[in-house]
């Protein structure tokens, strides 16, 4: 427990340009004051002692408005920045140096009995006010947006944004945990290129419309097309709309039928 208390103080210094000296963290740091109350209260319920565990967990949610279960399992090195909010179920799991903002909820969706919250992996981001709900595994080095909902599994080395969660791919690409700021906007990808096709067929059409006063053999033709057009939109699997971040969006299942 102690070398986890040791960890848990210097990875401020790494993580926070706003640690000055190390009495200002002790004294004003409520993340670091509810993981000193946890471990405490943790270990207490490991020995199965009753009550008291639980009310040292009350207490600590009184002076630091985080909320730590004492049968929750906490990693090492893990840092709750400024935490007012912060819920973490009595199942959840948090790896080691996961780094968890304001407002974070790890918990369950039911009365389900046994393993009901989420279990995070090493390195793992949670953006202020995600929510990681249920029995799931979130892998290492994953970051969760701020706002997220994260309902399913999360492989690891990605990112998750969205409502619910939408998981991003970033492999080979290596991000400073402290820039949970900088996340992909999937909405605004396929926004972007519905409005490029959307573009791309207006051009066709004035393409189309200026042959047509041409030659009328070539009237025929344009109508075959546009029932070609319209049948194949009529069909499940369209053709318009084979774009990687469109079929990521809306996810495959919308495809499969």
């Amino acid at each position: 427990m102690l070398s986890s208390l040791v960890a848990d103080f210097r990875i401020i210094f790494e993580r926070d340009p706003a640690a000055r000296n190390w009495f200002e963290v002790l004294v004003c740091y409520p993340g670091l004051q509810a993981l000193f109350f946890h471990r405490f209260a943790h270990w207490l319920c490991k020995i199965g002692i009753p009550f008291l565990p639980r009310f040292i967990s009350h207490l600590a949610r009184f002076l630091t408005g985080i909320e730590i279960h004492p049968g929750a399992q906490i990693g090492k090195g893990v840092f709750i920045d400024h935490g007012m909010g912060v819920v973490i179920g009595e199942t959840a799991i948090v790896g080691d140096y996961s780094l968890i903002y304001q407002g974070v909820t790890l918990g369950g969706t039911g009365k389900e009995l046994g393993k009901r919250h989420p279990t995070l992996g090493e390195n793992v981001v949670v953006g202020g006010g995600a929510k990681v709900l249920g029995n799931i595994q979130v892998g290492n080095n994953v970051r969760i947006g701020a706002g997220s909902v994260v309902l399913k599994d999360v492989p690891s080395n990605c990112t998750v944004v969205g409502i619910p969660g939408r998981i991003v791919y970033r492999s080979g690409v290596k991000v400073d945990p402290l820039e949970h700021g900088n996340l992909p906007d999937s909405e605004a990808a396929v926004i972007r290129t519905l409005v490029d096709r959307i573009e791309s067929l207006e051009q066709q059409v004035k393409q189309l419309r200026k042959s047509e006063s041409e030659s009328k053999s070539l009237v025929a033709a344009v109508l075959s097309e546009s029932n070609e057009l319209e049948n194949c939109s009529k069909v499940n699997n369209s053709c318009l709309l084979r774009d990687k971040e469109i079929r990521e969006f809306l996810g495959e299942s919308s495809f499969d039928n």
